[in-house]
C-alpha cells in the first residue's frame, strides 16, 4: 500500500524489543513493550514487517494525539527527542508445574 509522504506524522526515535519465533513455515515477530506483532516468510521479512507495523501504530497514535500517553503506559521514558523502554533488570525462563483438571 503506497502512502503519501506528506500525510505521514513525524514521530520521535524509539527503541523497542523484538522477539521472533517460528510457527510452521511462518516467522512471528513481536514487540512485548508495545504489544504489536507481525509475521513473514523469513526472519528478515518478519523483522521488516514488525518495523512497519510499529511505525504505523505509532503514527496513528501521534495522529490521534495519544502517542505520549500510550508510550508512558507501556513504560517508555522520554529522553530528549527519543523514547527509551524501561530498563530490564533480569530476563529469565521460569518453570511451574500446572495441575491438570480431573
Amino acid at each position: 500500500m503506497a502512502r503519501n509522504a506528506s500525510r505521514r506524522v513525524k514521530i520521535p526515535d524509539i527503541r523497542f524489543s523484538a522477539q521472533v519465533w517460528k510457527e510452521g513455515a511462518t516467522f512471528i515477530a513481536y514487540s512485548p513493550e508495545l504489544d504489536v506483532a507481525s509475521c513473514g516468510g523469513s526472519l528478515a521479512k518478519a523483522r521488516a514487517a514488525l518495523h512497519e507495523a510499529v511505525s504505523l501504530f505509532l503514527e496513528e497514535c501521534a495522529r490521534k494525539g495519544t502517542l505520549e500517553a500510550i508510550l508512558f503506559e507501556a513504560g517508555f521514558q522520554k529522553r530528549g527527542r527519543s523514547y527509551r523502554p524501561r530498563r530490564i533488570l533480569a530476563r529469565e525462563k521460569l518453570k511451574l508445574a500446572v495441575p491438570l483438571a480431573s
